[in-house]
């Protein structure tokens, strides 16, 4: 069943300018801790020809379109073709890939979202990992601290990962499909091409190609 979490079953490292983050690692929310001195080494290796480097420490391709009232902070990544709208806000360690989307009133801290990821409307989405052509839809949030302010487990089944992590939001395999107005609790990890239901609250691990209708209902997609 742990091996349905590993990076090779959830992501295409191909699709995406990270791939080098995950180099070594199993898990993926084994690269959060990570990101920010990634972007920093990366960010200072991208061709000026096609990125340039405004602020501090942020880099952006200079097809990228960013709209006047966004906020972005650095470290942080915008790839080409990305598109970062009107008061979106980018706190740091965050790297935005090609052909992605990040939109209005949505905030990122702590990500990497894969080629082209829509984040389109009123998302919040820290200490996660969305990997090529995966949607939250519109007021879709990543919850990334539980309440007691405990350590963060991945629950799957009856079985546990410890992860040593305080902060972890989701993990998003390629082409997952999150309905509006779903809350995706930490340590959340859902397999590729799998759907959830608008107005959800998951936990613990779905497995790719599947629909979350709602806790305890979980069907194979046909």
């Amino acid at each position: 069943m742990f091996e349905q979490l590993t990076i090779k079953n959830l992501y295409d490292l191909k699709e995406t300018i990270a791939a080098d983050l995950f180099e070594g690692l199993t898990y993926p929310w084994e690269a959060l801790p990570k990101i920010g001195e990634f972007i920093m080494a990366l960010g200072n290796s991208l061709p000026e020809s096609e990125y340039e480097k405004k602020g501090d420490n942020i880099w952006i391709a200079k097809d990228a379109v960013i709209y006047p009232s966004a906020m972005i902070k650095g470290p942080a990544i915008i790839g080409k073709g990305a598109e970062v709208r009107h008061c979106a806000f980018i706190r740091g360690n965050a790297i935005v890939g090609e052909g992605a989307v990040v939109g209005n009133s949505t905030e990122l801290k702590n990500v990497v979202l894969f080629n082209k990821v829509q984040v389109p409307h009123y998302n919040y989405v820290g200490d996660s990992i969305l990997g090529h052509k995966a949607h939250m839809g519109a007021g879709s949030i990543t919850s990334n601290v539980k309440s007691d302010k405990t350590l963060v487990d991945v629950v799957v089944g009856e079985e546990r990962i410890h992860t040593g992590l305080k902060k972890f939001g989701a993990m998003l395999g390629d082409c997952v499909e999150i309905g509006c107005n779903t809350v995706m609790n930490p340590g959340t990890v859902i397999g590729k091409h799998s759907n959830v239901y608008p107005v959800s609250m998951v936990r613990g691990f779905i497995p790719a190609n599947h629909i979350y209708k709602k806790q305890g209902e979980v069907v194979n997609k046909r």
